[in-house]
């Protein structure tokens, strides 16, 4: 049987509710809740899979791990926080974890469309304030249709493509940027490049990984091609915005508003404007975090590396 250590399981299992059997049963399993740098080359010792959950391992420290570990599991889609070419150079496999929380982050980005569309938020800061001219006058606050809107999709991996299905039941209409141009049977759904989807949507949200290629992929110069109207919503990784120019944006009102479950850094500082703005909806990094996308991850990472002891290795991203 295999040794395996989670290093820092409680990223996961914040709540103390998921069942880890599916690792349990196949694999000599430890599990702690974090590990600093200065435990980590000590927690790894006789291990043959080190899982991480968003846990930065570096160069150094992975070429100092032991010659027993042979597979590095992400707990998740991004694995930015692994330097895989350090992890090649060591022969290490590492693989990660897609689709586990697809229709949570989708949903979320759905979420952010639907309440900027109304106002919901301020809505709900006019009432805290005591302000109930929304009930007594005219409405104060914009309130829209998304039907026939344009929707903005920036990837179109699995959370991109399950976006575009739910925005289509709604009505929108979808242009998508993707590395590779897809072809769609959907006469509403078309592929364009980024510029011109930028100009034309009323949202565009952004479901790509973070790559060197996609780091400050939108930044001040991409934000003013975009419609002051339109919204921009993040579920994928913070620094795809040049977050300096997305408050320069928000305060200048060169876009109308944004919905960002990532920021960059996370948590962001308390300092940051984005905490105090009227047209901006932030939460912490929460699309992944429904229970039903946690356990089904823990599933799938036991799928990962039973196909690994299995030499049949699945969703490897440094082969």
């Amino acid at each position: 049987m295999k040794n395996a250590v989670f290093l820092n399981a409680a990223k996961l299992n914040f709540d103390n509710k998921l069942s880890f059997l599916p690792l349990i049963d196949l694999t000599a399993f430890t599990m702690y809740d974090e590990s600093i740098d200065a435990e980590i080359l000590e927690r790894v010792k006789g291990q043959h899979i080190v899982i991480t959950k968003e846990l930065p391992l570096g160069r150094d420290i992975i070429h100092q791990f032991p010659s027993s570990v042979k597979l590095i599991c992400e707990a998740g889609t991004g694995y930015n926080n692994i330097d895989i070419a350090a992890a090649r150079e060591r022969n290490i496999a590492v693989c990660n974890v897609p689709g586990y929380s697809t229709e949570a982050v989708a949903q979320l980005a759905i979420t952010f469309i639907l309440t900027l569309s109304s106002s919901l938020m301020q809505q709900q800061i006019m009432i805290k304030q005591h302000n109930y001219d929304n009930f007594t006058k005219h409405l104060q606050l914009p309130h829209f249709e998304v039907q026939s809107k344009t929707l903005g999709v920036i990837g179109a991996g699995t959370i991109g493509q399950q976006v575009i299905k739910v925005a289509r039941a709604l009505g929108m209409n979808i242009l998508v940027y993707n590395r590779t141009p897809k072809q769609w049977n959907d006469e509403h759904i078309q592929s364009v490049s980024l510029d011109e989807l930028l100009r034309d949507s009323d949202f565009v949200t952004i479901h790509c990984p973070l790559t060197k290629d996609t780091k400050h992929l939108i930044d001040k110069e991409k934000l003013q091609m975009m419609k002051t109207s339109a919204f921009i919503i993040n579920t994928s990784r913070g620094p795809i915005i040049k977050e300096t120019d997305l408050i320069e944006a928000l305060q200048n009102e060169m876009i109308a508003g944004a919905g960002l479950d990532v920021q960059d850094p996370e948590p962001p500082e308390l300092h940051n404007p984005l905490f105090s703005m009227r047209n901006v909806i932030l939460t912490p990094h929460i699309g992944w975090k429904c229970f039903e996308s946690r356990q089904r991850l823990i599933d799938l990472l036991a799928h990962n590396i039973d196909s690994f002891i299995q030499r049949k290795p699945i969703h490897i991203v440094n082969g």
